[in-house]
């Protein structure tokens, strides 16, 4: 992956800083269970894509970055109260979705959103999922 991201250094690095913020964002929110938080979370990354699609401004980039975003609206609601290795899921599938968006460039200037998304995405996902394994409940 280092000879894919080559020249994205920068966004990788502030990725990896966000991806420990974003593992961290219960704390902020203690009022909230962890998995709330989490979910919250998963929908604000998918639907920056909606954002950037509309500035795309074609009609079918924008429904079909609106039919992700949906989609990952509907996994992260399921993992508030579901089992939150959906959560995990989401994040690691988002990243997946940052991947493919960084190699077709399918949203037009996105330049540094993919990579630094995705190392948000799976590191938080790492974290995440180490904590459950550790046991540490995301629900109150």
């Amino acid at each position: 992956m280092s000879r894919l991201f080559a020249n994205e250094r920068v966004p990788l690095a502030w990725g990896l800083v966000w991806g420990v913020i974003q593992a961290a964002a219960p704390l902020g929110f203690w009022w909230l269970d962890a998995a709330t938080v989490y979910a919250l979370s998963v929908v604000l990354i998918a639907s920056v894509y909606i954002g950037f699609a509309v500035a795309d401004g074609r009609p079918a980039v924008i429904a079909v970055e609106i039919t992700v975003a949906g989609a990952f609206v509907v996994l992260a609601a399921v993992g508030i109260t579901g089992s939150v290795w959906l959560l995990v899921v989401a994040l690691i599938a988002h990243g997946f979705k940052d991947l493919w968006q960084h190699r077709t460039h399918y949203v037009a200037n996105t330049r540094w959103w993919p990579p630094f998304c995705l190392a948000v995405d799976w590191l938080a996902a790492t974290i995440i999922a180490i904590a459950i394994v550790a046991g540490v409940s995301l629900h109150q």
